[in-house]
């Protein structure tokens, strides 16, 4: 029920169409799937822009004086456009499906494992140099690194605030003494 990626991406064979180029044709890898569907969303986004743009130039026919003609096209204009996007939406289905058959089998990896850590000296960490830090876990250190500045940006104001109050002390004193 799927269609070849050449003619979906509407490439020709070209001259080696053997019987193998064929069934390569038909079996569509997932990476190329994904490109099909990423084009797919762009043009179901471009068809939308289209169909408001056409509504904001159409007028209601509410017995203003409005040409039938011009209304009639722009209807036109807009019904095939929305025929063309329900075509794109089902398109876009089918890609769908068959990536989920596609990924079927695979293990899902946990979304943590999928963003890079970087190293406090800029490089990156190497799988072989240790166990991979998930980013909870570095969002959770970052907590702890956080709670303990904060408490120690509080006993430093609490030291300046002593200090101020010491030498407000001081200068009263030599303040009285003159």
């Amino acid at each position: 029920m799927s269609t070849p990626p050449l003619a979906a991406s509407g490439m020709a064979p070209g001259p080696f169409a053997g019987p193998q180029a064929q069934q390569a044709a038909r079996e569509v890898n997932t990476a190329s799937l994904c490109r099909i569907g990423q084009e797919t969303v762009q043009d179901i986004v471009y068809r939308t822009m289209e169909i408001f743009q056409l509504l904001r130039n159409m007028q209601l026919p509410n017995g203003v004086t409005y040409h039938t003609g011009t209304y009639q096209d722009r209807l036109a204009k807009l019904q095939d456009h929305l025929r063309q996007l329900s075509i794109l939406f089902r398109k876009l289905r089918l890609v769908y499906d068959k990536c989920n058959e596609n990924c079927g089998g695979m293990d899902p990896i946990p979304v943590e494992q999928l963003i890079p850590y970087a190293e406090e000296d800029g490089s990156k960490s190497d799988d072989r140099a240790g166990p991979p830090r998930f980013a909870s876990e570095e969002r959770r250190e970052i907590a702890e690194v956080n709670k303990k500045l904060k408490q120690k940006n509080q006993q430093l104001k609490q030291i300046m605030d002593q200090l101020r109050n010491l030498i407000w002390g001081i200068n009263a004193m030599l303040a009285m003494r003159n």
